[in-house]
C-alpha cells in the first residue's frame, strides 16, 4: 500500500458569516504552496466550525428565552454540583435536538436533527470570538460538503473528496476524536464482509469506518488552538469517487439497531 500524507493549511483567516469557504482554502493553498495547487484525488478536511461560521450557524445568547425543560436541567446540574449551566444554552440544546440520550452531572446527550448522537447536541462556545454567541452543527453536513467540493472543482478543476469533522467523545474511553459529519466524493464506509482474511476465513462483519479514520488523522495535522481548520490529504485515491456518494449520513447506526439504547 502507498504511503498516506497530510498537512494542515495554514493562512486562512477568521471566517465570518456568508464567506466563501471554497474560496478561502484556494486562496491559502496558493499562497502557501504556489507550486501545488490543489490537485485531483486530494482529501480536503475541514473542521466543523469554519463550515458553521460560513454558513451562519450562530445562535446569540441575547436572543433565546429558555424554557422550563431548560431550567430544569440547569437546576439539576447545579445540584448535581456540575459547573453552572446557562439555561438559555441549554434551551440551544434541546433546539438541536430531537431527543435526549442521557442526562447526567450537567451533561447532554443528545440525538441531533441530522441523527448523530453526541454531547450537547455538537453545540459549543469554543472558537466564537463572541462569549455570548454559541456555534452549532450545519443544517446538512452532507449538503455542505457536496457545496464545497463542487465549488473547488468551479475554482481550480479539480476533483477532490471534501469532509467535515467535529470532535465526539467515545463510549467507555477518555478524550474526544474527530468524527466524519459530513463527506462528498468519499466512500465513507469500506466493506470488507465477503471477503477472506489472510488464512482465507470469510469475513463476515468487518465495515471499516474510513471517513472516520481520516477524521481522526486529521486532528494530528493541527492543534485545537491553531486556527488552522483545514487539512489535505494526499495517498487516499481508492477511497474516492466520482459521485458525491451517500454522505457521512451513511455511517450512523439506525436507532433500531442501537444495542444500547
Amino acid at each position: 500500500m502507498a504511503g498516506i500524507a497530510f498537512r494542515s493549511l495554514s493562512g486562512l483567516p477568521e471566517v465570518l458569516p456568508g464567506d466563501d469557504l471554497a474560496t478561502l482554502i484556494v486562496a491559502a493553498i496558493e499562497r502557501e504552496q504556489p507550486e501545488q495547487p490543489l490537485a485531483d484525488r486530494q482529501i480536503v478536511v475541514i473542521a466543523q466550525k469554519a463550515v458553521s461560521k460560513a454558513e451562519g450557524a450562530l445562535v446569540k445568547l441575547a436572543e433565546v428565552t429558555p424554557g422550563e425543560r431548560a431550567l430544569q436541567f440547569a437546576a439539576e446540574a447545579e445540584q448535581a454540583g456540575a459547573e453552572r449551566k446557562d439555561p438559555r444554552a441549554i434551551q440551544v440544546v434541546l433546539d438541536q435536538s430531537t431527543e435526549i440520550v442521557r442526562a447526567q452531572r450537567g451533561v447532554l446527550i443528545c440525538r441531533t436533527r441530522h441523527g448523530l448522537v453526541c454531547a450537547n447536541a455538537g453545540v459549543d462556545a469554543s472558537n466564537a470570538e463572541d462569549p455570548e454567541t454559541l456555534i452549532v452543527l450545519p443544517a446538512d453536513p452532507d449538503a455542505s460538503a457536496r457545496g464545497i467540493r463542487a465549488r473547488l472543482r468551479e475554482l481550480t478543476g479539480a476533483t477532490v473528496g471534501v469532509l467535515i469533522t467535529d470532535s465526539f467523545g467515545r463510549a467507555w474511553r477518555h478524550g474526544q476524536c474527530d468524527t466524519a459529519i459530513g463527506c462528498a466524493g468519499i466512500a465513507p464506509l469500506d466493506d470488507w464482509r465477503g471477503r477472506r482474511d489472510a488464512f482465507g476465513r470469510e469475513l463476515s462483519a468487518t465495515l471499516l469506518a474510513v471517513a472516520d479514520a481520516i477524521a481522526a488523522a486529521s486532528d494530528l495535522a493541527r492543534s485545537k488552538d491553531s486556527r488552522e481548520p483545514v487539512v489535505i490529504f494526499d495517498g487516499l485515491e481508492r477511497l474516492l469517487s466520482a459521485e458525491d456518494g451517500p454522505g457521512a449520513a451513511a455511517l450512523i447506526r439506525p436507532a433500531q439497531e442501537d444495542l444500547f439504547r
